[in-house]
């Protein structure tokens, strides 16, 4: 006998499995090193960057990247990368909103750091996870791996 399955529940399903095939593509330790490069200039003093902070990074950095990779199925249709950021531009605000805020909070009332650094920081930040999701993506589908 077969298994009924909503449109949704399968459309979810699949989703979920492409999301894990690309993440086994991604290194903690490249997104540790990437922190490091974008907010160098943010971190105060010489230890790592504070856990509840690196942790909103990581969390953003894993969203943007898998976005990256699911709008990097577009490249079947023709579609170049930037006609795909325009596509997701929204989302890719939200990220780096996100991340702005979070830095603001950190920040709140100490004054250490620069407004528009952290913002400039954040947007570079997204957009590096972004493409990197892209082309890891869009190698998969030209390898035929989705």
């Amino acid at each position: 006998m077969n298994v009924m399955m909503n449109f949704e529940e399968r459309k979810r399903e699949k989703q979920l499995s492409y999301e894990r095939k690309l993440l086994r593509d991604l290194s903690i330790d490249e997104v540790k090193k990437s922190m490091i490069i974008h907010f160098n200039r943010m971190r105060i003093g010489v230890g790592p960057l504070e856990e509840g902070v690196e942790e909103a990074c990581f969390d953003v950095a894993i969203e943007a990247y898998l976005n990256g990779g699911i709008f990097s199925r577009f490249t079947l249709h023709g579609e170049t990368i930037e006609m795909a950021k325009k596509r997701c531009h929204r989302e890719i605000t939200h990220f780096i909103d996100t991340l702005y805020y979070f830095w603001l909070y950190w920040d709140y009332g100490k004054k250490m750091i620069s407004d528009e650094d952290i913002f400039l920081a954040c947007e570079h930040f997204v957009d590096y996870w972004w493409v990197k999701g892209y082309r890891k993506g869009e190698r998969r589908y030209k390898l035929r791996l989705h």
